[in-house]
């Protein structure tokens, strides 16, 4: 990365074009325009479609899909593999501008925006040895009962993919990738914020897959996205943002029962600190659980339970370490609390504050600058809130920012009501040394969350390990071999065991007739 601060050196991005069967075709139209958080610096425009190239879109996934009989739905799984290794090689070549764009778009620091790339990249490499590993065990045949069978994985059809803002890129290409390589035709969305990134991938895009495999849209949901879902040619739904949103989309397609969702949705992760907790460690994690990239993850720490008897010492080295954060620019070294891109999210934080003292909260670290902004009105500054109760917005509102409700407890069954009671399931962090409590509390949550955490804060990695969520926190279940899964069926060619179904099915294998049933060991 050029030591240039990055809206010096880039110029505005005056996108044009998206990506319609195989060609960068030149959208004529009205166009968005997109300024950064960061002194509503300019940074270009894309196009703006409409239902019109909507359904041009619709109809170029159709015939990439050809009810299946498609190029790419029928290539064997390493030709697919090979056009995604190419889509990588391709991606890594545009490294330094994508960083750049998701400082200056969506105010991700440096070295959170370099993580991000390099992490998406090492994801599809996992994913694409995840996936030989999944067609090694599936190239032989099985005997069961006297019938022949051999079962793989199929693509499911039409995939509509739209990712979130605070990881544009990796979270969105965890649907994807699997998407694609699985079989499946994709039509891609870019979040709200966070489009022109995308802008130098679309050749690759373009070189690296036949035409209509993926197609690119742009544009309000409403009027793109909705006549997408009402034709009822969408086979899945990958979306990760909202749950309002998610049941709009899936309300507007007419076969519901045939749609399959994979969904990433709100959470409201609680850490729970016990009276004999590791001061230090919990206070550690619990800053970067609820404060890295200014809290604007799923997976964030958004309510902290802290035990009633060291209520005091976590509460002043806590406000200590957040007081130490840096508030600055993404490419400035250090800084940790950047300008947030949603317009008048600072003044949806401040009036989750206000109503949180109006109820008797205090903010505990007024004299570092908590519960104010900046003069820009887009960084907010970090803010603590001490007690929260459920009376307060705060206590059960997803708040995806800077501000951390904490609570104090005497019986343990006020965490525990708390997660029960919640419409969110995601995640919960645990810090204790006693192992019995441990364990009790291990065994509450586990019907709860998905995952809990010993020790340590809420988190998605690493991504072997499965990422969900229960209630309406997901559904579905993503990591880099679970999204295979997701993204597929199972499907079986089976026949009677009899002389001649045995010559007929060596016969297939050993002249590689079928690129179903095969019994070729991928290296």
């Amino acid at each position: 990365m050029s030591s240039q601060q990055p809206q010096q050196s880039l110029r505005p991005i005056e996108q044009n074009s998206y990506l319609l069967d195989g060609k960068l075709t030149t959208h004529l139209g009205s166009t968005e325009k997109v300024y950064s958080p960061i002194n509503r610096l300019y940074l270009g425009h894309h196009p703006k479609l409409t239902q019109t190239e909507a359904l041009a879109i619709l109809n170029s996934s159709l015939r990439a899909w050809a009810r299946g009989r498609g190029e790419w739905p029928t290539m064997s799984t390493s030709e697919r593999i090979a056009c995604v290794e190419k889509f990588v090689c391709e991606m890594q070549k545009e490294r330094e501008l994508v960083i750049q764009l998701l400082m200056l778009e969506i105010g991700k620091p440096l070295p959170d925006s370099e993580r991000e790339f390099d992490r998406t990249i090492d994801y599809i490499k996992d994913t694409i040895t995840a996936l030989k590993d999944l067609d090694r065990t599936s190239s032989r045949f099985v005997i069961e009962q006297k019938i022949i069978g051999q079962i793989r994985r199929s693509p499911l059809g039409i995939v509509l993919c739209m990712g979130p803002f605070n990881y544009p890129l990796n979270e969105t290409f965890t649907t994807l990738i699997p998407a694609l390589i699985m079989g499946n035709v994709a039509i891609f969305k870019p979040a709200k914020f966070g489009v022109l990134l995308w802008a130098p991938l679309l050749r690759a895009f373009q070189e690296s897959f036949p035409p209509g495999v993926i197609n690119t849209i742009y544009g309000d949901g409403p009027e793109v996205i909705a006549p997408l879902m009402s034709s009822g040619a969408i086979d899945v739904l990958a979306f990760i943002g909202s749950g309002k949103v998610a049941d709009i989309l899936k309300k507007q397609h007419p076969n519901p029962h045939r749609l399959r969702s994979i969904l990433g949705l709100e959470a409201k992760n609680p850490a729970i600190i016990l009276a004999d907790a590791d001061l230090d460690l919990a206070v550690s994690e619990t800053l970067l659980g609820s404060l890295s990239f200014n809290g604007q993850r799923c997976t964030a720490i958004k309510m902290i339970f802290v035990h009633e008897q060291i209520k005091e010492e976590f509460l002043a080295r806590f406000t200590l370490e957040v007081s130490k954060l840096k508030v600055g620019l993404p490419w400035e070294e250090g800084v940790k609390i950047t300008p947030l891109p949603e317009e008048n999210k600072c003044n949806y934080l401040r009036a989750l504050v206000d109503d949180a003292v109006a109820k008797g909260a205090a903010i505990i670290n007024k004299q570092s600058g908590g519960g104010t902004s900046k003069e820009d009105n887009t960084t907010f500054m970090p803010t603590i809130l001490y007690p929260v109760t459920k009376e307060m917005r705060i206590h059960n509102e997803e708040q995806f920012g800077p501000v951390v409700p904490i609570a104090s407890f005497t019986d343990i069954t006020t965490p525990i009501d708390y997660i029960i009671n919640s419409p969110y399931g995601q995640q919960a962090s645990i810090f204790g040394t006693d192992d019995q409590t441990i364990a009790s509390l291990v065994d509450h949550l586990v019907n709860q969350v998905s995952r809990v955490n010993i020790n340590s804060q809420c988190q998605r990695g690493p991504d072997a390990f499965p990422f969900t969520g229960r209630k309406d926190s997901a559904e579905g279940t993503l990591s880099v071999s679970d999204a295979l899964r997701v993204f597929s069926i199972r499907t079986l060619v089976a026949a009677k065991e009899s002389p001649i179904n045995k010559q007929l099915l060596s016969t297939i294998t050993r002249n590689h007739q079928s690129k179903f049933l095969s019994t070729d060991f991928l290296f």
